[in-house]
């Protein structure tokens, strides 16, 4: 039936193969030599021994070609090209959230700003974006000299050539581990220098950045949880004194908190809460 309607069928298929023939005939061909090499030695060459040096069957099995690669970026001369700064970039705005929470102020500063919401038993007043961004500008206050030292120090004489890639990464760590070891209590390092079975000096130089991050954020957590304790406190005494007035009165069954809550507000208010709390927050990592 299908050739009945399609006669020309075969005829078709084998224009189509001609047609195909005729294309990898024209097309030009490319050959690979893994032997040899232009312009090598012999230790440069892929190929482990010559052609026709197998004896035993055995030796087929075994593979001629060495197993080593060597990349040469921009002809050897270490610099990157713009593609592979571009991927690297990328990557570190990929890492740049972890970047900021481990190596700046934003920990302490978030979590002091999370205590002081919970004290006020609010919920959600002031939200998450309002702190986040609160925290972000703090961050980028107290971090404004590191971040001065290291434009000065290493992307400048980086981007005019003076330094490599490599010793604008070293250079622009100076500042950044001056910042976190002036923030760092001594017991901290001690006990993570004693897990990693390492020597120190009590300076800076002799401390490892693997050490001195994970040193670094424990501090900040207990300072910061100091912190939050002590705000906590104030508003703990309104909480008895409500929850004692209620039970006097006999109102067992209305939560102390809801009644507590405008009197902590009030308090917060003419206080002027917020610019205790921040004030106090910033200026302990000024050392006053």
């Amino acid at each position: 039936m299908l050739k009945r309607f399609f006669p020309g069928k075969r005829i078709l298929e084998i224009i189509c193969l001609l047609v195909t023939v005729g294309i990898l005939c024209i097309s030009q061909s490319m050959v690979i030599n893994a032997s040899e090499t232009i312009g090598t030695t012999d230790e440069d060459r892929t190929a482990i021994h010559e052609p026709g040096w197998a004896e035993e069957p055995e030796d087929l099995m075994e593979q001629n070609i060495t197993s080593e690669l060597s990349i040469q970026i921009n002809n050897g001369n270490g610099e990157l090209n713009s593609s592979l700064r571009i991927l690297i970039t990328l990557t570190l705005i990929a890492l740049a959230p972890t970047l900021l929470i481990c190596l700046t102020s934003f920990t302490r500063i978030i979590i002091v700003l999370h205590f002081t919401r919970s004290a006020l038993n609010t919920q959600t007043a002031p939200p998450n974006q309002i702190l986040i961004g609160l925290a972000l500008f703090l961050t980028f206050f107290i971090m404004s000299p590191t971040i001065t030292k290291i434009n000065e120090t290493a992307i400048v004489p980086f981007e005019s050539g003076e330094l490599t890639q490599e010793e604008a990464l070293e250079v622009a760590m100076i500042p950044i581990r001056e910042f976190m070891y002036g923030e760092t209590q001594v017991k901290d390092v001690e006990l993570f220098m004693d897990i990693a079975g390492l020597e120190w000096d009590y300076e800076l130089e002799s401390i490892p950045t693997s050490v001195l991050i994970p040193s670094f954020m424990i501090s900040e957590l207990r300072t910061a949880f100091f912190i939050g304790f002590v705000i906590y406190i104030p508003f703990i005494v309104i909480d008895m004194v409500v929850a004692s007035t209620l039970m006097s009165m006999g109102m067992m069954m209305l939560p102390p908190t809801t009644i507590s809550m405008p009197f902590k507000i009030l308090l917060f208010v003419l206080a002027d809460g917020w610019s205790l709390v921040i004030g106090s927050l910033v200026r302990t990592f000024y050392g006053t």
